[in-house]
């Protein structure tokens, strides 16, 4: 099978090619690198206009006239390769941006990979005009919208989310729902708000390569490692407020017995090695399931503070804690820090589980499986 994978923002597409080929399948990538992350791409497509002054200008021209420098260039480099994107048996995008372009050129963009493709499938594994809606008319439902809501965020730093709001992304949705074969959820957090859609078609745990990430149970001896890695970007769309004030709470309490790392806007090859020597990793606090940097630092034994809501548990029949269900909540925070630290057995038991859970829920060849057995289907 020929595959084509549309975006990578966390590794997803990149682990999920590593499978398919271990499969025996011819698979590309094509998308922009993401700034800082650097992930790899067969097809990299740089975002143009994006800072200095031609990003000043960018503004000006958009805020006068409504047009987009950065969607047109995206558009003219898609343009010039399209012959490396026809004839996939399989072609599927990571979400109904994944070309961060305004309407016009991602639907001329999509068009041309629905015409001169076989199949072409959605991912929600992040957020989209559906997601979207559902979070804002349930706010109870734990997302980032609550933090919005709550005033914590302000629109301008939100507006990567809240455009899935606007007419013209919701033509844009209708018309992706209207040629894809289906939709595919990568955790929880997607796949709930998707259960009543006539074109879900489940969910598929996000794949995660164990043969490149070493276990190595972490011993504690005189101090507990925690590491907390930032990308300010998202500073409080992942709860890192609150992370930050619960660290400065058990530094006082616990003083020479912790040693705190923080990272701020590291690439990936450097973060995924950058808290190798911690005990317990903070994540984030609005989810409801594991996303890729927390499922990559369960991968490696560590205890992570993250999504994991009752309904994870119920999901995967779990008995036991295999990461610790992260809240928007200092003092509970505190709370969770302050009983792993004072039981340190706990820590090894469940980095212990967590590498277990990965192994059985998450392996990337049996999850490319998975991939195949629906696109063959549909």
């Amino acid at each position: 099978m020929k595959v084509l994978l549309v975006g990578e923002f966390s590794r997803l597409h990149n682990s999920l090619k590593e499978g398919l080929q271990e499969l025996g399948h011819e698979v590309y990538i094509v998308g922009h690198q993401d700034g800082f992350k650097n992930y790899p791409i067969d097809f990299p497509i740089e975002k143009k206009w994006d800072n200095g002054f031609l990003k000043k200008l960018k503004v000006v021209v958009y805020s006068l006239f409504g047009f987009d420098f950065s969607s047109y260039f995206t558009y003219r480099q898609f343009k010039k390769n399209k012959a490396h994107f026809t004839d996939f048996d399989v072609v599927q995008i990571i979400n109904e941006n994944s070309f961060y372009c305004q309407y016009y050129y991602e639907k001329k963009i999509l068009q041309f990979l629905f015409k001169n493709n076989e199949k072409v499938f959605l991912l929600s594994s992040g957020y989209d005009f559906l997601n979207v809606k559902y979070c804002f008319d349930n706010p109870a439902f734990k997302s980032v919208m609550q933090a919005y809501l709550a005033g914590r965020i302000s629109s301008t730093s939100f507006e990567n989310i809240l455009k899935y709001k606007k007419k013209s992304f919701k033509k844009l949705h209708h018309f992706i729902y209207s040629n894809i074969k289906g939709i595919i959820a990568t955790d929880l957090d997607y796949h709930i708000p998707l259960l009543k859609n006539p074109k879900y078609l489940g969910l598929i745990p996000n794949p995660i390569n164990k043969s490149k990430i070493e276990f190595h149970p972490m011993p504690i001896s005189d101090k507990i490692v925690i590491f907390h890695g930032i990308n300010e970007a998202n500073y409080y769309k992942k709860g890192n407020d609150y992370f930050e004030k619960a660290l400065g709470h058990i530094e006082k309490k616990y003083g020479a017995k912790v040693e705190i790392i923080t990272s701020r806007n590291v690439p990936y090859a450097v973060y995924i090695n950058s808290y190798n020597k911690a005990h317990i990793l903070l994540d984030q606090a609005y989810a409801n399931d594991q996303g890729y940097n927390a499922l990559e630092a369960m991968a490696k034994g560590k205890v992570v503070f993250t999504g994991a809501e009752k309904a994870f548990y119920e999901e995967y029949n779990l008995l036991e804690r295999v990461a610790v269900n992260a809240l928007p909540d200092v003092d509970y925070l505190v709370n969770e820090l302050s009983h792993l630290i004072e039981n340190p057995h706990e820590i090894i038991a469940m980095g212990m589980r967590a590498r277990a859970f990965i192994e059985r829920e998450h392996d990337y060849v049996k999850i490319a499986t998975k991939y195949i057995e629906i696109w063959n289907r549909c």
